[in-house]
């Protein structure tokens, strides 16, 4: 039974005039207590991402960065073949780039979550696992890494020594090996049962998985997307549902 868990969303996804999902980072930043903050290659801008860490800082809210592969117009979720020294050399260009804004604002980077394909292409590749985790130790030993308790990456990170914080996904289904059945397209979800599932893993630690069984599943923080169809009123319902069970919401901590 948890008392207290992180609830985190991806902010900041757009580019210019254009914005993906429902736009309404402005609402939903008050309801989380991690942003994970686009960084220029799927979405976000300079623009976009000064404001967002300005709104993170405003509302307290522990400020992290998500970068993807270079592909705008995939919205980073389409797999790109490139060398590992290429990914980490462009994880560590998207990564300065938002610690810059946060040291703008006085903020220091609490952690950082790969994006899309790139979360999922880090979750299975143990040569990749190693190279972004021995970077991150030598830019930022400190800094959280956000992935998935059933990962390669998370495996890594754990023998180097990185602090993790494991992610259950409250709008994405699981399958039997405890990974998310990925899609490029989410349809709307029903805010009750979203809220259920969550009261449900928190309190007794499984998920149903599309096997229709369940899966016992360890994690810290609570992923919504904020490009999830109605994402504003899942987080609203969900984090009702979890302050009322006695579950506060909370940054999470390095262990």
């Amino acid at each position: 039974m948890k008392t207290r868990v992180d609830l985190n969303s991806d902010m900041g996804e757009g580019f210019g005039p254009w914005r993906i999902g429902d736009g309404v980072d402005e609402q939903i930043m008050p309801l989380i207590s991690s942003a994970n903050i686009a960084t220029g290659f799927h979405a976000g801008d300079p623009n976009i991402m000064q404001r967002m860490v300005s709104l993170a800082v405003q509302h307290g809210v522990g400020i992290g960065a998500h970068p993807g592969f270079r592909d705008l117009v995939g919205f980073g979720r389409r797999h790109m073949n490139a060398t590992k020294d290429e990914l980490v050399n462009e994880f560590i260009y998207q990564t300065g780039a938002l610690r810059e804004f946060c040291r703008l604002h006085g903020a220091t980077l609490q952690h950082v979550k790969p994006h899309g394909a790139l979360y999922m292409h880090a979750a299975r590749d143990e040569a990749l696992a190693h190279a972004l985790v021995t970077t991150l130790q030598r830019l930022q030993p400190d800094v959280l890494l956000y992935c998935m308790g059933q990962s390669t990456l998370y495996k890594v990170a754990t023998a180097q020594g990185l602090p993790t914080v494991r992610e259950f996904f409250a709008d994405r289904d699981y399958d039997l090996t405890g990974s998310i059945v990925f899609t490029r397209s989410v349809s709307a979800l029903e805010p009750a049962a979203v809220a259920a599932k969550v009261l449900q893993a928190c309190q007794e630690g499984v998920v149903q998985t599309v096997e229709g069984e369940l899966l016992p599943i360890e994690f810290e923080s609570v992923c919504i997307h904020s490009d999830t169809p109605g994402a504003l009123t899942l987080l609203q319902v969900t984090r009702d549902a979890l302050l009322s069970n006695g579950i506060v919401v909370g940054p999470a901590s390095r262990s």
